[in-house]
């Protein structure tokens, strides 16, 4: 019996990265999954690979009702919904002059409106298990210590702290055995930080030297360790632990 048996989880952007990362740990120590994304072949190639503890949904996160068929996925398969994993996330470039607006409703879109469509259909399904269960969310080194070049990133993710903590709070105020947390990710090896390095100037190897210099410990993060810090707050372990902003950066929040 793993920690997380008889858990069942709702997991956006579970098609790779810190998603699929999550999702393979979460069945490992018991627990069952929904695996959310818009990439639907890799969310099922991933569900297939994990078996029959889980299921793949298409769930654009800035859609309402793909949330809530998303949970009613989660009960109809396996019984319940406990807990919620907002993973799912965009970065992209531009300072607030020169950001396109495009680019800004988007990212706010899938960042923060995404991630409170999920708090705000997951609080209700996992009331409704009658269990103990959590949120955790994603948000990033950015949204404690913003950066010039991407105004509309920094904006989302400090969005999604503020967002948490209402949660947390909000449930606790109504008796609800349900905690929420964020956990802030600094440079991390995922597709996203791959796609960086192939798309900012320079060699791949001066781009990370660029990006782990904004972390003290002086490298990039791997996706397991942020997904450790996610089911770190998900289980009983974190139990009196509630609207925090627990980072994983290397320190990068906190520099000089």
């Amino acid at each position: 019996m793993g920690e997380f048996a008889g858990k069942v989880a709702l997991i956006s952007g579970g098609a790779e990265g810190i998603g699929a990362g999550t999702a393979r740990a979460f069945v490992e120590r018991g627990g069952k999954v929904v695996l959310g994304d818009v990439q639907a072949e890799k969310v099922e190639a991933l569900a297939d690979e994990l078996g029959d503890s889980a299921t793949a949904v298409k769930l654009d996160v800035r859609e309402l009702a793909d949330w809530e068929a998303a949970a009613a996925r989660a009960q109809e398969q396996f019984g319940k919904l406990t807990h919620l994993f907002n993973i799912a996330g965009i970065s992209e470039p531009g300072s607030a002059a020169e950001v396109d607006p495009d680019s800004w409703h988007r990212t706010i879109g899938i960042n923060l409106t995404g991630t409170f469509n999920g708090c705000k259909v997951g609080v209700n399904a996992i009331e409704q298990s009658s269990e103990a269960g959590a949120i955790v969310n994603v948000g990033s080194m950015l949204g404690l210590r913003p950066g010039a070049d991407f105004a509309a990133y920094c904006a989302s993710k400090a969005g999604v702290a503020a967002l948490s903590q209402t949660v947390a709070l909000d449930c606790a105020a109504r008796g609800l055995p349900i905690r929420c947390n964020t956990v802030h990710p600094g440079a991390i090896r995922t597709p996203m930080f791959e796609r960086y390095l192939e798309a900012l100037p320079g060699s791949p190897d001066e781009v990370e030297a660029m990006f782990a210099s904004n972390h003290p410990m002086g490298r990039v993060g791997e996706a397991g360790e942020v997904v450790e810090a996610i089911l770190f707050l998900a289980s009983e372990r974190a139990s009196f632990t509630t609207g925090v902003d627990f980072t994983v950066d290397g320190g990068g929040s906190i520099r000089s």
